[in-house]
């Protein structure tokens, strides 16, 4: 069943989810990998000056609260060029792109770049695939408290291909905080896999899901994705929503086609915008 859910739904949850996240990393961390965050036009905009995956400088949720607007993208490039921040990426709902765009991107220097596959099921038929799924003997899955947090956390870099700096204090960070929940697959004890799903009334979101290279091919996400769709059940969460990259054709994306098999529908795709401060 495919849940009528809308875009302003998609994005400010994810807006939400990306803002507590990253200003969760307490000092001196904040200051040493020069972390911002403000809210702006009803989105938000979040800075990560000392970034070299080129990840966490992004700014969305906009175009709900008021429209996008030459001024309004004239303020987010000023927030990245205060603090020094080389590129960083704008993502918008298509329904929220003004005629205009063009000419803002001709303007600001802002170039399309690749798309993300926005996603979302309801949670009783998600249900009924996570009874589905099923992980190789000797992996386990359950969930992370405190005490794990920052072994948990250090699978994150490694598995998304990230530097540490910064990721790592952010994954960690999250275990306990309210409305999230974080899990793990285990092998003998070591966990191999981790993802979090956060919980905003009756709007469940699930993030940061990843394998170590050694443990993929196991069921080890298609567990972890049931064990999410159980905790937002019992969270009270009537729908689920997700992003991952996009799928071009010829290419395969074992996240979106793990979450296709989890009973995910696509919503739409949303292409992300980069700019460069050239300053």
């Amino acid at each position: 069943m495919t849940p009528e859910i809308s875009p302003e739904i998609l994005e400010k949850t994810e807006a939400e989810e990306m803002y507590e996240y990253e200003a969760g990393v307490a000092e001196p961390g904040r200051s040493t990998w020069g972390l911002a965050a403000t809210r702006l036009g009803g989105g938000v905009v979040l800075a990560m000056r000392d970034d070299p995956s080129n990840y966490w400088n992004k700014a969305l949720g906009f175009g709900f609260d008021e429209p996008v607007t030459l001024d309004l993208m004239e303020r987010v490039v000023a927030f990245y060029r205060e603090r020094d921040v080389p590129r960083a990426t704008i993502q918008l709902a298509p329904s929220v792109i003004p005629e205009d765009w063009p000419f803002i991107c001709e303007k600001l220097g802002i170039e399309g770049s690749h798309s993300i596959r926005k996603l979302a099921v309801d949670v009783d038929s998600a249900l009924v695939a996570a009874a589905r799924a099923e992980l190789d003997e000797g992996l386990t899955v359950g969930p992370v408290d405190r005490s794990e947090a920052a072994e948990w956390a250090a699978v994150l870099p490694p598995a998304m291909g990230m530097p540490a700096q910064g990721t790592q204090e952010m994954a960690a960070a999250s275990v306990g905080r309210p409305g999230w929940h974080t899990f793990a697959v285990r092998e003998a004890g070591t966990v191999v896999a981790m993802a979090t799903l956060r919980v905003a009334g009756e709007v469940g979101s699930l993030f940061a899901g990843c394998t170590m290279p050694a443990a993929r091919g196991r069921g080890a996400q298609s567990a972890l994705i049931a064990a999410r769709v159980r905790a937002a059940k019992d969270a009270g969460c009537r729908t689920l929503v997700v992003e991952t990259f996009d799928q071009p054709p010829g290419t395969h994306n074992s996240s979106y086609q793990n979450l296709v098999r989890a009973g995910f529908t696509l919503q739409y795709s949303r292409r992300n915008w980069d700019w460069a401060n050239r300053s």
